[in-house]
């Protein structure tokens, strides 16, 4: 079986198992076994529940700094989604498959491809280097990255860098992080009947001229800046005049001052929103930091060349990913994705498979010309 093949079936054994953030485990379980199998050495679950392995590429000199290459476990999905997958053409359909059950099996597939083409450098008597397979939770929704904080705080600043794989972004790569902020924001009335008590505010209806005000704010196009209010929930029954609801709101701006401009004015807008006989409460959910590598570092540099030799166009950007802590602290990393696809985040998610193959063969051609930073 062609390596590509073999990951788009690792990837659909994968994406089979429920990975809801914060419910990874039943995932991790399954990956730790596989990293075993695969005879990594110091496999390890750690206190977050990130799945680590480490191989060794053996040189004639002194050992240089480790690579790390990850990719995260955690979906969007509820544990009790239909993971059902289908095949159409050359397209796999699934709940997750992309984003980023894919991206997991590329770690695999890195790994069988390093196996039958060693990275040269070191061959030639540049030193040994472990290269660290990270299978990490936490990076959708809620989890805030807490599985890629670990990750940094155990490995810090002595790498050669971290590689972050995701299923979906064939022919970008991200040498920037997406500052991010969430709030959980609360409106609290007393509620009441809603015929005897007509007139008394509800807290849906406060919520909702909350929301109005705060999508009537102009964000700026350059940096790229958004908003976006991801759910609201609230009230009791259709006759009750609410007395508690609730939104999440997710801000992003490729700027770290943009970011702060508009958390300022929709703090403001909070507070301006409550009344005698209206209270609104804003927690703080969630905190992504902003952060980048230069776009003329050796690794953004040499991934451009990778992606060029399979005859694709490389595109440098930005996102929200785990690259966003070690950005965050300076350290060296990047993106790289390992094909195109479509729907992600929904049902109806797919990935494209005749570009798989020049997604790992970018992959691997890229760790094994990787320079001694």
């Amino acid at each position: 079986m062609r390596l590509a093949e073999r990951v788009i079936e690792f990837a659909i054994q994968i994406q089979q198992i429920p990975a809801p953030t914060f419910g990874e485990g039943k995932r991790a379980e399954f990956v730790r076994g596989l990293f075993e199998k695969e005879g990594l050495s110091d496999v390890s679950v750690d206190e977050v529940g990130n799945v680590m392995g480490r191989f060794q590429v053996v040189g004639r000199r002194s050992q240089v700094k480790p690579l790390i290459v990850s990719a995260h476990l955690d979906t969007v999905f509820p544990g009790e989604t239909d993971l059902q997958v289908r095949r159409e053409g050359d397209k796999v359909f699934g709940p997750g498959i992309g984003d980023n059950s894919l991206g997991v099996a590329a770690l695999f597939g890195l790994l069988w491809g390093l196996r039958t083409s060693p990275p040269a450098p070191l061959l030639k008597g540049e030193g040994s280097r472990d290269i660290w397979f990270v299978a990490n939770v936490g990076e959708e929704g809620l989890g805030d990255l807490r599985g890629m904080k670990a990750v940094v705080d155990r490995f810090g600043a002595e790498v050669t860098g971290y590689l972050v794989l995701e299923g979906m972004a064939l022919g970008s790569v991200y040498h920037r992080g997406t500052g991010v902020k969430r709030y959980r924001i609360t409106a609290k009335t007393a509620g009441g009947h809603s015929w005897s008590d007509y007139g008394k505010p509800s807290a849906i209806h406060e919520l909702s001229k909350l929301v109005v005000e705060l999508t009537s704010l102009k964000l700026p196009e350059t940096p790229r800046t958004t908003m976006n209010v991801g759910k609201i929930s609230g009230g009791t029954s259709i006759n009750v005049i609410a007395s508690e609801a609730s939104l999440e709101l997710d801000l992003r701006s490729e700027e770290q001052e943009s970011l702060a401009e508009l958390i300022s004015k929709v703090e403001k807008k909070i507070g301006e929103a409550s009344q005698a006989d209206v209270a609104f409460e804003a927690e703080v959910i969630g905190a992504r930091p902003a952060g980048e590598i230069s776009k003329d570092h050796p690794l953004i540099q040499l991934a451009q060349e990778c992606i060029r030799e399979q005859g694709l166009e490389p595109a440098l950007t930005s996102g929200s990913t785990d690259a966003n802590i070690p950005f965050s602290k300076g350290h060296p990393a990047l993106v790289l994705g390992i094909t195109s696809g479509g729907g992600a985040h929904t049902v109806n998610e797919f990935i494209n498979t005749k570009p798989i193959e020049k997604g790992l063969e970018q992959l691997i051609s890229f760790v094994r010309s990787i320079p001694n930073l």
